[in-house]
């Protein structure tokens, strides 16, 4: 799923229930050569300034905010041999120091409850840290439940694809897309929900939700994006009665049968680029269609019409995230321009051009959710090339062999 998928590593994912401790939650931490080598260095320069300051200027107290700063950073055990280290120093040089009983046990005391507080707040802090890597694996369980991981393969088509929310923090937000394999052979959408983000994910999950099911019982494509603003129209009717606001989505649905043959029902999507032969051209939709959730507003059904879709070709979806994209100038992203750069390259290698590219262009600064689809046709039998024997007959140099020939 993935602009965030080509552009960044995927998040390590782990699923509910799963025990995560401590060292599946904190960032690679220093070493200890590393750690109690530069604490060594530091104590030995502070006693150092202390026995050339005399009486006058103790530092060596200064030693108990180190628990506190690897607390930051290190792990539990890492912050108490620190504080252990640190209280023994501070103590001995107390008690080496000399004074008064009172002097010396409440500079002891301070040391230590300075030190304990270190490593209570390591504690808490990686017992945070679980906390919130325990939620975010859930949620990532779940948000993957609705966006499904590219590349997805079927009978007829490999759907290679990236995706990049708005929302570092999310998996998901307002764009969609799923890919089936039917009896009737692929189904494929491609949709951007009106608004951005978590509020937008509902009126997607009830589009994404519909076309896994019609996609399968449908036998024309027609009635599978009937099914699509059915959903989308019951999802507003009870967000009507929620208080939340209606929402439109502008979907692209194509289907690939075992011929070879493609169609599309353009639900006032953006048109798809074919890229084929060293040219990338965008493909002629001439019966585009309302939104879904406002046929009510049109008088016109919607209707399927052929695609091209040669054999080496890959074709391009996509949502306005990508067109919309700005440079500093305001200038938007010329995708079509792009393209015409990349048009002999293979369709994963297409995408991480294009996601590059973009997040050159934009300075990485993103306006809205990026969605990608690049799909390739399964070679069938009749688009492979037969093999040809040494007698021009076809006859496989396997078969001779065993033929003796």
């Amino acid at each position: 799923m993935t602009f965030g998928l080509l552009s960044r590593p995927a998040p390590r994912v782990t699923l509910p229930g799963t025990d995560l401790g401590e060292a599946a939650v904190r960032a690679p931490r220093v070493g200890n050569g590393v750690l109690f080598g530069a604490l060594a260095l530091l104590t030995a320069v502070i006693v150092c300034l202390d026995v050339l300051s005399g009486q006058d200027l103790r530092l060596v107290p200064l030693l108990v905010v180190v628990p506190a700063f690897v607390s930051v950073f290190g792990t539990i055990a890492q912050t108490t041999g620190v504080a252990a280290f640190v209280a023994v120093v501070a103590v001995a040089s107390r008690l080496v120091a000399g004074g008064s009983y009172w002097d010396i046990g409440s500079s002891v005391v301070f040391t230590v409850l300075a030190c304990l507080l270190g490593i209570g707040a390591c504690v808490l802090r990686i017992r945070h840290a679980i906390e919130v890597a325990r939620l975010r694996s859930a949620a990532v369980a779940l948000q993957r439940q609705i966006l499904r991981p590219l590349p997805i393969p079927t009978d007829q088509i490999t759907a290679h694809g990236s995706y990049t929310p708005i929302e570092e923090d999310h998996l998901v937000g307002g764009d969609i897309y799923e890919v089936v394999q039917s009896p009737y052979g692929t189904r494929v959408i491609i949709g951007d929900v009106q608004g951005k983000g978590l509020p937008a994910i509902g009126a997607g999950f009830a589009v994404l939700g519909a076309f896994r099911e019609a996609a399968i019982r449908e036998p024309s494509l027609v009635g599978v994006v009937d099914r699509l603003e059915e959903a989308v129209a019951r999802q507003n009717a009870f967000s009507a009665q929620t208080g939340e606001t209606e929402r439109f989505v502008t979907a692209l649905v194509l289907g690939f049968d075992g011929d070879g043959r493609a169609q599309a029902v353009n639900c006032g999507h953006l048109p798809p680029r074919l890229v084929h032969d060293g040219v990338a051209a965008t493909v002629p939709l001439r019966r585009t269609s309302v939104p879904l959730g406002m046929a009510d507003l049109s008088n016109e059904g919607r209707t399927a019409e052929r695609l091209d879709f040669p054999p080496g070709a890959t074709l391009l979806m996509f949502t306005d995230g990508v067109t919309e994209a700005r440079d500093a100038e305001g200038h938007f992203y010329p995708l079509d321009a792009r393209l015409s750069r990349w048009a002999r390259r293979g369709p994963r290698e297409l995408l991480d051009a294009l996601a590059h590219d973009l997040e050159e262009f934009s300075g990485g600064v993103r306006r809205d959710d990026i969605a990608v689809l690049a799909l390739c046709r399964v070679p069938a039998p009749s688009d492979e090339p037969a093999p040809s024997g040494p007698a021009g007959h076809g006859v496989p140099r396997a078969i001779e062999a065993l033929s003796g020939r």
